[in-house]
Formats: structure tokens, sequence, C-alpha cells
């Protein structure tokens, strides 16, 4: 009948098989049903789940099951992980419920824009590096504005926390002379621990200013401050050798102080952020618009 309907005997038999094949579904590992002690002494599930009980039923009853693993081990002498100690307060129903944690600020997401000048909109991000010579990491935290492209504060440090987002914040709106200003910028961020930190947004709602959170995996949102840290890389991090914190830190800065007064930009008419501001100051060249 195969050779008549031309169909190989290993194609059929393979298909036979695989209707007749019912998969088998393994539980695992039994539970043994004991746990022993550090001298060896066999100790059944049901003792273990009487003196959890006794735990709770006491002043430790606000802990979870990490905690009461801690007990067992140190009261009891039981060699047992927190595992088993998770399963057995499930089964019992005294897990203790996890915390929710709930956002003291909703996010705001980035918005498409039309930036026409300074101050509007303002991107901040964080980059590493390495110091060869102490086999440690540096971070440099900057903030640029979107249209003039100039970094205007940033923080070099061994550390890089959200305090210190906050100072350079503050320092950059008293370089733009912004602190009594109400029209603020618009700052954009990554969502990054420093920058969805309470300590930050308390830091913005205060000096009146809007903060933006890109989506997750949209760098481009973050582009001009993520084209600068290419820059920094390229033009910086690759040509010197950092041996030594304190050197790092005068060369990192140096160069932020050469990209802002006279490296060449090609999409600001070929000038320097510094140059660009006073060019348009002086009405010698038309503001570009930027679409971000």
């Amino acid at each position: 009948m195969l050779r008549v309907v031309e169909v190989e005997r290993s194609t059929y038999y393979a298909h036979v098989n695989k209707a007749e094949f019912k998969p088998i579904h393994r539980a695992g590992r039994p539970a043994p049903g004991y746990s022993y002690t550090q001298a060896g002494e066999r100790i059944s599930d049901e003792q273990i789940c009487e003196w959890l009980m006794e735990f709770l039923a006491g002043e430790n009853e606000a802990y979870g099951y990490r905690r009461l693993t801690l007990l067992l081990r140190r009261i009891h002498y039981l060699v047992i992980n927190k595992k088993k100690v998770y399963r057995l307060c499930k089964k019992m129903n005294v897990l203790r419920p996890q915390r929710k944690l709930l956002g003291k600020y909703p996010r705001v997401l980035a918005n498409n824009r039309i930036i026409t000048g300074s101050n509007q909109l303002w991107e901040t991000d964080i980059k590493y590096g390495w110091i060869d010579g102490e086999h440690r990491f540096f971070f440099i935290m900057c903030i640029i504005d979107v249209f003039d492209r100039a970094i205007i504060a940033y923080h070099i440090g061994l550390t890089c926390e959200a305090v210190h987002l906050v100072q350079i914040t503050q320092e950059a709106l008293r370089k733009r002379m912004l602190i009594s200003k109400v029209d603020k910028p618009v700052i954009r961020s990554d969502n990054g621990p420093q920058f969805i930190s309470h300590l930050f947004e308390d830091a913005c709602v205060s000096n009146g200013m809007i903060h933006e959170r890109i989506p997750p995996k949209t760098p481009n949102k973050n582009a001009h401050i993520e084209s600068f840290h290419s820059i920094l890389e390229l033009e910086c991090y690759r040509r010197n050798e950092f041996e030594t914190y304190p050197q790092t830190y005068m060369i990192v800065t140096a160069f932020i102080q050469y990209y802002n007064q006279r490296r060449i930009h090609g999409s600001i008419y070929d000038l320097s952020p510094y140059e660009y501001m006073d060019s348009i100051e002086k009405q010698l060249v038309k503001p570009k618009q930027i679409k971000v």
C-alpha cells in the first residue's frame, strides 16, 4: 500500500508512532518530609511546622520566611534552606504578603516637540570610563542643551548617585540664570536609578521643571547626549591613558571645555556651542529648529 501511494515506510511509521506517543509529565523528586540537625538527628516536617508557628506566635510574628530560616538554624540547629521554609510557610498559609512598591510620581513620557531656542529642552545621561592605573571605573553625568549642544553642567566621580544629579541640575539652572525664571527647561533622561529617584523628582518639582523619561530601549529619544558620549569616547577616552583619578578628572574636564568653546560641530554651522550661541545673539546666523 505504501509503495502504491509512494510514501516512505519511515515517514509512515514516524507519523504513527508520534500519534501514539503520550508525553510523561514528571512532577520532580518528592519532598523527603524531614530535615537534619547539625548533629545528624532527623526532624520531621511536622515538627518544623510547629516550631515555625511558635516563632510566629511570639515576638517574631512580623518575620518572613528568610528570617524564620535563620531562627531555625540558630535555635534548633537545623540544616535547612530558605526555599524549604518558604514551601512550608506557603503550605500553612502564613507567608507575609509581598510589598507593593508604588511610584511617588507618575512617569512623564518624552513628547515630540520642536526646539527653537536654548533652555527649552535639556538631556542628561551617565557614561562610565576605566582608570587603568587604579583598576577601577569612574563616572561622568552631564546635562546638555539640545538647541545649542553645550554641556551646561557635569559631575565626574568614582560614584554617581541621585544627589549628584540634583547638584548638577541646580548648577545648570544657576549657570543659565534660570533660578528665578518662571519658564524652566524640560529635562529628559532614561530610566536609570538616579533619574527615577524620589530625590531627583522632588528637586524637579521644587525647581518648577518637568522631567521626561524616554521609553525603554529608545536611546534615539535621548540622541544628543548619546552623541556627546560617543564623541567623548572617540576623542577623549581612546586617546588618553588614565593612570590616576586626579589625572582623569583633569583630562575629561579639559575636553569638555574644548568641546564647548572650540570644537567644530557640523550641525550648528561648523561652530562650537559657545560660538553658535554668540553668533545667534549677534544675529550672524539663523537659529536652527530641532525636532525631537
